[in-house]
C-alpha cells in the first residue's frame, strides 16, 4: 500500500493560480519491472460526483504519459514535483467550477484511465476553493 499526503489547497480567486502537491511513500515494484507508479488527482464538489482531473504515469520517476479531464485541458498541467516522490498539480486560470476538494490517488498503472478504477491508494483531500 502506499501513502499519499496532499498539500497546496486553499483560496484564490477568479483567474488564479494554485499548485497542488501529492506525497508518496513509494513507487510500486514487482521482480519483473521497474518502479512505476500511476499519479492521478481527482475531485469531488458538494452535490456532484467524484471527477478524475489528471494523471500521470512514471516508470523510475520519468514521465511516460499524462492526460486531463476536457474541463482542465489547457489550463492544469501534472508533473513530478522538485521533491523526490512527489507530484505536482499546477493549476491556472481557475473558475468557480474548479472549487471542490482535490484528492490524490495511486495505481500501479491507469488501466481504466482517469477512472477511480485505475487507483488503488488515495489521499485524504485538500480543499481547493475559486471566488470571485
Amino acid at each position: 500500500q502506499v501513502q499519499l499526503e496532499e498539500s497546496g489547497g486553499g483560496s484564490v480567486q477568479v483567474g488564479g493560480s494554485l499548485t497542488l502537491s501529492c506525497a508518496y511513500s513509494s513507487a510500486y515494484n514487482d521482480s519483473t519491472t521497474d518502479s512505476r507508479i500511476c499519479m492521478g488527482w481527482f475531485r469531488q464538489a458538494p452535490g456532484k460526483e467524484r471527477e478524475g482531473v489528471a494523471r500521470i504515469y512514471l516508470i523510475r520517476g520519468k514521465t511516460k504519459f499524462r492526460d486531463f479531464a476536457e474541463s482542465v485541458k489547457g489550463r492544469f498541467t501534472i508533473s513530478p514535483g522538485n521533491a523526490e516522490n512527489t507530484v505536482d498539480l499546477q493549476m491556472n486560470s481557475l473558475k468557480g467550477d474548479d472549487t471542490a476538494m482535490y484528492y490524490c490517488a495511486s495505481g500501479s498503472q491507469c488501466p481504466y484511465g482517469l477512472s477511480s478504477r485505475s487507483f488503488t491508494d488515495w489521499g485524504q483531500g485538500t480543499q481547493v476553493t475559486v471566488s470571485s
